[in-house]
C-alpha cells in the first residue's frame, strides 16, 4: 500500500505552488479546502449535521449560506471547534476514499486533521516571513498588517516544520524542484 502524504505550510509559504508541481509530475493532490466546500454543498449527511449545529438558515433552497456559516464561526473559538468537528471528519473520510496519496492542507496540525488520517509522511513548505507577507499582499491585495494577522492566526511556521518529516524551503533562492525530487526519492 502506498504511503499517505500530507503537504502543509502556512499562508504565503507556497504550499499550493508545490502541490501544482506535484500535479505537473502526474501526482494528483487532494485539496482539503476545495473538498470541504464541495462536501458542504453536496453531502446530504454533512448538510444535516451543519444545519443541526448552526441552525435552519444554514441552507436556503439547498444553497449553503456562507454568511450564516461565517457569522457562526466568528462568534467564538468554541463555535470554530464545533464546526471543525463536523467538517473535518467528512473531509478525512472523503480523502481516504479518494484513492489519492497526497493531501494539501494549510492547517493540518491546528485543525487536528493529522489525527484523523494516518499520514506516513508530512512535508512542510516554509518561506521567510517577509516573503510570505509580500506574497499574501500581492495575491489578496491587502496591507502588510492584514497579511501579518493572517499569518498569526495559524501555527508558527517553526512549530509546523518541527512536526513534519520533510521541509521544502521556498525562499525564492533554493531550487524547489531539486528539493521535491530529493523528498520523492526518499519516500519511494
Amino acid at each position: 500500500m502506498k504511503p499517505l502524504i500530507a503537504l502543509t505550510g502556512g499562508i504565503g509559504s507556497g504550499k499550493s505552488y508545490v502541490a501544482n508541481l506535484l500535479r505537473k509530475r502526474g501526482i494528483p493532490v487532494y485539496d482539503c479546502d476545495a473538498a470541504a466546500k464541495r462536501l458542504m454543498r453536496e453531502d446530504e449527511q454533512l448538510q444535516a449535521k451543519l444545519t443541526d449545529l448552526i441552525g435552519p438558515d444554514t441552507y436556503n433552497g439547498g444553497q449553503l449560506q456562507k454568511r450564516v456559516v461565517a457569522e457562526y464561526l466568528l462568534k467564538s473559538e468554541v463555535h470554530k471547534q464545533q464546526l471543525n468537528a463536523v467538517v473535518h471528519p467528512a473531509v478525512a473520510n472523503d480523502f481516504l476514499h479518494s484513492g489519492l496519496q497526497w493531501l494539501e492542507s494549510a492547517i493540518l496540525f491546528e485543525s487536528g486533521f493529522n489525527l484523523l488520517v494516518n499520514f506516513q509522511y508530512i512535508v512542510c513548505v516554509t518561506a521567510p516571513l517577509c516573503v510570505r507577507q509580500e506574497r499574501i499582499c500581492q495575491r489578496d491585495h491587502i496591507s502588510p498588517q492584514q497579511a501579518q494577522q493572517w499569518i498569526e492566526a495559524q501555527w508558527p511556521q517553526e512549530k509546523t516544520a518541527a512536526a513534519s518529516h520533510f521541509i521544502i524551503n521556498n525562499d525564492g533562492v533554493q531550487d524547489i524542484d531539486q528539493q521535491l525530487d530529493k523528498i520523492l526519492n526518499q519516500i519511494i
